[in-house]
């Protein structure tokens, strides 16, 4: 008897200090399966002594960004991007969203950048042979599908329904809005938007990539203050991680800028911050790192795959 009062108490702790919850304990809820930036950890062609543990030891490894959304009451589930390990992170989200008891009712993309859409391709005829899963994509990111291959086939062969987005006008999914906003980012093949997730409780911010905050009209600041979670580029933690490289020509925020912005936030604001879409050489990537205590001590969160936030 008190072994289970102790577990329901710890229960209780659990979610009035860290803000999420098991998925199945919401009728909604937000699923993180992937946490890293497009390549995914180990990056390809990485031999060196942040990779080579993870290459040796599968447990290590961290798919692209990528989080789920999932309604228990509707039994559907969403995905927020089409990352390269799709049929992985797929399999994950069935352990807790099961086939065919949750109907995989749609994806939402951000941009066309490979870590956010590449996965597209396991739809297709030559492996999974979807039946109109619904992408709902920006005016440029759905052209980019239907006119270039070999992403037109999936509409061709009827394995995606396009479904057209327009900046800062609300998806209405069941109990669940879903509100793109574009964000200035390297825009080369479509446009770049984040996500506003408002559930029928609490809200969330999705910006997996922008260049730096400073470039946005938008304060992130005061946006952060209007949700009850933001998940926020996190590609890199300071200038100086990528040698021989000038870093200024991939303009993400550093977290070490972010912070600088966020640290003058209270630790309510700042404990709503889970940082995501890290590199591979992000030492955020490491629990045990010194930047990771110091984020961690700041108030802030790493992002990890598994963790289930209710809406």
């Amino acid at each position: 008897m008190l072994g289970k009062w102790f577990a329901q108490w710890l229960c209780c702790f659990a979610l009035l200090f860290t803000g999420h919850v098991p998925a199945k304990q919401a009728e909604q809820s937000l699923y993180i399966l992937g946490v890293v930036q497009d390549a995914g950890f180990p990056q390809i062609g990485c031999y060196q002594a942040h990779c080579l543990p993870a290459w040796q030891d599968k447990r290590l490894q961290r798919g692209a960004v990528s989080i789920a959304l999932i309604d228990q009451k509707e039994k559907t589930k969403y995905l927020f991007e089409a990352s390269p390990n799709l049929p992985q992170q797929l399999y994950q989200l069935s352990t807790i969203a099961p086939d065919p008891d949750y109907q995989l009712a749609g994806i939402f993309l951000t941009h066309a950048h490979i870590g956010h859409y590449a996965g597209l391709m396991y739809l297709g005829h030559e492996a999974m042979g979807a039946n109109n899963v619904p992408v709902y994509a920006m005016p440029r990111m759905k052209q980019f599908l239907e006119n270039n291959g070999p992403w037109d086939q999936l509409s061709r062969y009827n394995n995606i329904q396009l479904k057209p987005l327009a900046d800062k006008q609300p998806v209405s999914l069941a109990q669940v809005s879903v509100t793109p906003f574009t964000v200035p980012h390297r825009d080369e093949y479509s446009e770049t938007v984040g996500y506003r997730i408002q559930g029928q409780h609490k809200t969330a911010i999705f910006i997996p990539d922008i260049n730096k905050w400073q470039s946005w009209k938008t304060n992130i600041a005061d946006l952060v203050k209007t949700v009850d979670y933001a998940f926020l580029d996190a590609a890199f933690y300071a200038d100086g991680e990528l040698p021989g490289r000038d870093m200024s020509k991939i303009p993400h925020p550093f977290v070490s800028e972010s912070m600088q912005i966020f640290d003058a936030l209270p630790i309510q604001q700042r404990n709503k911050i889970w940082f995501i879409h890290m590199n591979h050489t992000n030492p955020l990537l490491n629990k045990n790192s010194p930047e990771a205590k110091l984020v961690q001590s700041k108030g802030y969160h790493i992002a990890q795959e598994g963790l289930s936030f209710d809406l």
